[in-house]
């Protein structure tokens, strides 16, 4: 059986794709491995899913750094907005949090998930389940058929790869995508671990487990140029960090291993002048107290015994026994706590991959590859990621309608 447009992959840009390309008039049949479609979709915001951010177009290709302008054409056509009135339209109710966020009033990604099963289904959009994908079979540059694991063989005009990346590898998220992409002649940028804690060489590390940290600064450094630099919060976990401010930066951090460094400012409103005048203050008024006793109102209390014993100051030397320059060493680790990274967390700690189909080979107007002309991509496949609060699904929703409507023109 013959079908204008077959899409592998029932993730959030699979299901978005082919429900437009269904609606665009296409005959279209949707493979997926698992036994249901929208698996990864139920775990988003913790269940909750957060399903976009509200922002305009062009904050939106900012959150994306470099990358944000190969989204440009497909947010202009279906932007956050558009996404909140897709969902509001068909019975759920949105509401905004804190940082633009967007979540369905009723905190449930299944509602999120049941629209969009509606919308495949009104788009007479077929669907195969627990459909592993064997091979994709190209004669003459172009993709001729899919071949199922259990032999089946499946023709179409078009084809759209939606597989998503290596995150949450128990919903089956195991990057086969990339592996089909490779070897049909796509270059593929090596998937790394995105939206994930940190893991840290330094040993010490194990002693800060549980210390959260409001209003610091984070600046990633790698061969001594800085490559990122925010404010933010953050906690340490037994051999690393996490939290918004570091899953933030480790897509970029994932790219540029090894030799990053992170240094924290923990003061980073204070100069190093106006620091020492408020500590020699303390100080003074504490002249015959424990320095560790003296610093509780700098720093939290796990965070003093490792940064005196970096600084090779005991932690009940009395604080007018302390000379000007373990002072300013004290200062010194204030402003710059310098850790090694040793690598970001794995796949299964992961929201996103960052790494896949280079952004080069993809036309951004259409979603069509420039190396195999009946050939489409969306969603995490591509080497495509963004900050945590809804960017990366506004993304599949965006890239994915833009693909389906574009595999489904008449040509």
């Amino acid at each position: 059986m013959s079908y204008d447009l077959i899409v592998i992959g029932g993730g959030a840009a699979g299901l978005m794709a082919a429900g437009r390309a269904g609606e665009c008039g296409a005959r279209v049949l949707l493979l997926e491995k698992n036994e249901r479609v929208g698996v990864k979709l139920l775990l988003t915001g913790k269940e909750r899913c957060n399903l976009t951010n509200n922002i305009s177009v062009r904050e939106m290709v900012k959150a994306f750094g470099s990358q944000g302008k190969f989204l440009f054409s497909a947010l202009s056509r279906f932007d956050s907005a558009s996404a909140i009135d897709f969902f509001t339209q068909r019975g759920v109710k949105i509401k905004i949090e804190d940082n633009n966020r967007a979540f369905p009033v009723s905190d449930k990604a299944r509602d999120i998930l049941a629209v969009l099963l509606d919308y495949i289904r009104q788009s007479q959009v077929e669907v195969i389940t627990g459909a592993a994908v064997k091979k994709i079979v190209k004669e003459d540059n172009l993709i001729k058929k899919v071949v199922l694991a259990d032999g089946r063989e499946f023709f179409a005009k078009n084809y759209l790869i939606a597989t998503g990346g290596k995150s949450y590898p128990a919903t089956g998220s195991t990057g086969e995508g990339y592996n089909w992409l490779a070897a049909l002649g796509h270059k593929v940028v090596e998937p790394r671990p995105a939206l994930a804690p940190i893991i840290v060489k330094n040993k010490f590390i194990k002693d800060l487990e549980g210390v959260s940290l409001v209003g610091v600064k984070f600046s990633w450094q790698k061969d001594e140029r800085t490559i990122d630099s925010r404010t933010g919060e953050a906690v340490f976990t037994a051999d690393g960090l996490s939290g918004p401010a570091i899953l933030a930066a480790s897509g970029l951090v994932a790219r540029s291993l090894p030799n990053v460094k992170l240094s924290i400012d923990f003061f980073p409103d204070e100069d190093l002048p106006k620091l020492d005048l408020r500590l020699r203050n303390i100080f003074s008024a504490n002249s015959n107290s424990q320095i560790k006793n003296a610093l509780t109102g700098f720093l939290p209390p796990k965070l003093i015994p490792v940064l005196l014993k970096l600084v090779k100051i005991a932690p009940e030397t009395r604080v007018n026994q302390i000379v000007k320059t373990e002072r300013q060493a004290v200062l010194k680790l204030f402003k710059t706590f310098d850790l090694d990274i040793q690598k970001v967390d794995g796949f299964d700690k992961a929201m996103v991959t960052t790494g896949g189909v280079d952004l080069k080979e993809v036309d951004p107007r259409a979603m069509r590859s420039k190396i195999i002309s009946n050939l489409f991509l969306a969603g995490e496949v591509l080497d495509l990621d963004g900050p945590t609060g809804g960017f990366n699904l506004q993304a599949c929703w965006s890239v994915g309608r833009l693909a389906g409507e574009s595999a489904a023109k008449k040509d």
